[in-house]
């Protein structure tokens, strides 16, 4: 895409639109003539922040959360030993952990 600036959502955006908007693989195929460039900027909550998806997006949905509560740090930690898998299986992951720990309240801002 000439002249273009590409932005990924991360799967933490995916957890809290409840699907509405999806993280996608990164992948580039680079040319090999011509030059690129690209610029990686990340911005992440805290650690022991607490993500799943907004109430408001969910109570007017018909749908209920698709998506389990899950801490950051713990996500992490997953992703960084399957990251270049299909991100399906990582929130399944996280359903079945999810039923079993109790992960409280979140404050907001």
């Amino acid at each position: 895409m000439r002249h273009s600036i590409v932005v990924n959502l991360g799967d933490q955006l995916e957890v809290i639109t409840n699907g509405k908007y999806k993280s996608v693989m990164h992948r580039v195929i680079a040319q090999t003539d011509g030059t690129r460039m690209s610029l990686a900027s990340f911005y992440n909550p805290a650690s022991d922040a607490v993500i799943y998806p907004a109430p408001a997006l969910v109570e007017k949905e018909e749908t209920r959360d698709l998506y389990p509560k899950f801490v950051f740090d713990d996500y992490m930690k997953h992703y960084l030993g399957v990251k270049f898998q299909a991100k399906e299986p990582r929130f399944e992951a996280f359903k079945n952990m999810e039923n079993t720990a109790n992960l409280g309240q979140v404050a907001t801002a």
